[in-house]
Order: structure tokens, then sequence, then C-alpha cells
């Protein structure tokens, strides 16, 4: 019996993905650190969180309108930055820009994403924001820096929480490597795979769109530990926009990145993509809260993967929350079709969320909506 591979959740995104993109892909967009526990521990702890319900509200119209800085966007959420997004099917970045464009939510556009910055905030109609990985080479990063702001970027996200990649078994094993290299294993499981190898090369192999030249030769194992506070300095005083400091873990950190002028803080765990052992950045996201004071702009990603997540993160004292992997698996699933789904998935659960709680607006969640606390859970 033939019928339609719907998307009703960020679960079958990834099990429809699993089987239409090649293993090294799919282990890559997958994969966490050491033994995965870290990732785990997030999503339970997420999971954990348990929201009060409120009845006889008089929610029959609610709002998902947010405010991220001067900015109105339609979505509580927006598109945290990945690196070569086209290899989950040809022309995901500029899918995921006319989304952005559509919802006037923002688009985090990765350093290794496989289109320009500058056809991204086009597609985009300026809904973008520009990540950059502090570099050991400053040179080359200053340059995407100068070329994100003539492109008309107005906020730089700089990721912190990568001074050496972190080691990821599954990449491993699959051999996968940034620029892309194709052995015979890779040969192998392209030929399984041929839906998306012939997708693929009939549309050309996804690049490294933002490097070359003075911009640099983008090496994703190259180290960056040797970043400190005063390159923070640097930036800060150099780049006039908005600047947000993304993948941060520490309290201690975070104070120090707000009295350094930092315009908001984005705590992540990268997906647990770094450190297997960090705390779940959704505890860490309450007690960051609790020490920047309740003005400070927080961002947060990591582990989201419903609505419900969603607005459990604005109760732990988000200002706007990223969506990432499951994204890149429903465009791999279906092309825009499977985008447009989880889209309609994230927006329709929190919308209902938000009803079941009794309550009209984001702006209007807070931590009394939670009825455990990060500290209660972390004992």
């Amino acid at each position: 019996m033939f019928f339609k591979k719907e998307i009703y959740s960020s679960a079958d995104a990834r099990r429809l993905a699993k089987k239409k993109l090649p293993w090294i892909v799919f282990d890559y967009y997958d994969g966490a650190a050491g033994e995965g526990y870290g990732e785990c521990l997030n999503r339970i702890a997420i999971q954990q969180l348990r929201l009060q319900p409120r009845v006889l509200n008089n929610v029959e119209h609610r709002s998902l309108d947010v405010n991220v800085f001067e900015h109105r966007s339609k979505l509580p959420f927006g598109i945290s930055p990945m690196g070569m997004c086209n290899l989950s099917r040809p022309g995901a970045d500029l899918m995921l820009a006319r989304m952005a464009a559509q919802n006037c939510s923002p688009l985090g556009v990765s350093t290794a994403a496989s289109t320009s910055l500058e056809k991204l905030i086009e597609a985009a109609d300026g809904n973008a924001w520009f990540q950059l990985y502090f570099s050991g080479n400053e040179q080359s990063s200053n340059a995407l820096i100068r070329r994100a702001e003539q492109a008309g970027y107005k906020t730089l996200v700089l990721t912190v929480d990568v001074p050496e990649v972190g080691r990821r078994p599954r990449e491993l094993r699959r051999g996968f490597k940034m620029p892309f290299h194709i052995g015979l294993s890779q040969f192998v499981d392209f030929a399984l795979h041929p839906q998306w190898s012939l997708s693929t090369l009939s549309h050309g192999w996804p690049e490294l769109a933002n490097f070359g030249g003075e911009f640099g030769k983008f090496d994703r194992a190259s180290s960056r530990a040797g970043a400190d506070w005063t390159l923070l300095d640097r930036i800060r005083s150099a780049w006039k926009g908005h600047l947000v400091m993304k993948g941060v873990l520490s309290v201690e950190d975070a104070l120090r990145m707000k009295e350094a002028g930092v315009d908001a803080i984005q705590v992540s765990s990268h997906g647990g993509r770094q450190l297997d052992s960090a705390p779940p950045a959704i505890h860490m996201l309450r007690h960051i809260r609790d020490a920047v004071g309740k003005d400070f702009p927080l961002f947060y990603d990591s582990g989201i993967r419903s609505g419900e997540d969603v607005v459990k993160a604005y109760a732990m004292g988000a200002n706007f929350v990223f969506l990432g992997r499951p994204l890149l698996f429903a465009m791999a699933a279906g092309g825009l079709t499977g985008l447009e789904q989880i889209h309609n998935v994230f927006s329709t659960e929190t919308s209902i969320t938000l009803a079941q709680i009794g309550i009209r607006k984001m702006s209007a969640v807070t931590r009394e909506t939670v009825l455990f606390s990060a500290t209660s859970l972390c004992n």
C-alpha cells in the first residue's frame, strides 16, 4: 500500500532522513561527542521539565511573535548556523534563507556554509546573522567580518566553544572531512544511496563558499585554542552591530562577556557535539539567567525537538530559541515540502502548548511555567 511519508515530529524527520542520506552524511549530522551521553543527558533534562497546565484563561487568540533585538520575528525560534547544509539536499541553504524571510526570523549563516554569505542574506531578505568561529588566522577572520559588514549583516555571532573540534566517533568511523574526501568506503556508501548521489552530483558537489583568497582556507580540524579575551575585545571594538557569543555554558564566562559589552549570549552545548561531559545546556540556561539578570538577552539552542521544548526554553530564561538538526533531517527527508512540514510541527506545537498552559503570547511564559527547576533536577 502506498502512502505519503509525512513528518509529524522531529523523530519522523530523523527516521526518514536516515533512510535517504548516505551513512557518512547522516552520522556527520546526527553524531555527538564521545559516547553521546552528553547529548542524551541534555534531552533527558529537557524532557524531565514539566509544564504547569492552566485552564479557563481564554486562549482562543494566541501569538507567537517575539522581539529579537529591535526586530519583530513572527516566530519564537530561528535557524542555527549549520555548516554544509547542502549535503542534506541541493539548495538547502537557500530553502532555509527563504523560510527566514517568510517569517522575519533570523537565519544563522555559518562560516562553513555551502552558499555564499552574500546570496544568503539576499535570499533571507536581510533576516540573516553571520556566524564566525574564532580562528587562529585573525587576518582571515577579520576579512570575513568586513565582508559580512559590507554585505549588510547587522549581527555577528561568534561561536566560542570549539577550541578544538570535539571527537565524534561516528564521523571518524565514516572518514568524514571538510573539504569532503571520497575514498573507497565513501564511494560504496554513495553507490548504495543512488537517489541522494545522483541528485547531489547533478546539482554540483557542495563547496565551502565563503573561503579562498584573502578569506583563507577552511580547515575544520585546525586549532582555535589560541583565542582569548583580548581577541573578543578587538572584535567588540571593530564590530558596530549586534554581537552574540554562542556556545556558553559557564556563569563566570557569561558575566565576563556581559561586562565586555556583548549584546547577547547564546547558551549552547553545540548540540552535544563538543564535550560529552558538559552539563545539560538547559540547566545552565537557568543559572546564567539568574546571574545576568532578567533584562540581558539570552538565546538558546541544543536538544530542541518540539514546540513544547521551545516553550520550556523560554520558561528557563531564553529570549529566543534556535533550531538545528530537525531542519536538516526534514530537508533530507522531503526537500522543501519536508522543511515546511517540520516548520508547521514546531509552530503548531508551540501554539498548542501555550493554549494548554493558559498563555496567549510567548512574553507571558515565565519560570513559574516550569514545575521542576534546573537546580532540583541537578541534585
